[in-house]
């Protein structure tokens, strides 16, 4: 890639316009687009703004965020658990069922969608290879 179509592809970009009809436009490949925007850190649709405008869900204090890591929701654990006490209605929960073992028949709870057939690992053993090895 020559410095003009650096320049090109920057002011291309920087108008908004995408990957493909830059490339078309160069007459490169349009990876090698991408590839010189990534590397100099020419976002795809995000335009660029304040870094941490992030606020605590809990009690809106501000909330720095660490550049490549997931989006920090929460100032505190402190605020992380009391803001989903008091949303009880967002929380995921998975249904407890009622399975009995193949081993030894009796009922045990499994928790989301875990494929259990055993109600423990010794029961397994027992059940798969009948009885124990010491025997």
């Amino acid at each position: 890639m020559t410095n003009e179509q650096r320049m090109i592809v920057s002011s291309l970009r920087a108008q908004g316009m995408g990957y493909g009809a830059i490339a078309r436009k160069v007459g490169i490949s349009e990876n090698t687009v991408k590839s010189f925007c990534r590397r100099n850190a020419q976002k795809e649709d995000k335009p660029v703004t304040g870094a941490d405008e992030h606020q605590c869900l809990c009690c809106g204090t501000p909330v720095a965020q660490n550049a490549g890591r997931k989006e920090k929701k929460f100032c505190s654990d402190k605020c992380r658990n009391k803001w989903w006490n008091a949303h009880l209605d967002k929380v995921d929960r998975r249904v407890i069922r009622e399975v009995t073992c193949a081993g030894c028949g009796k009922t045990f709870s499994v928790y989301g969608q875990a494929a259990r057939k055993y109600c423990s690992h010794a029961c397994y053993i027992r059940h798969r290879f009948g009885g124990g090895a010491d025997e």
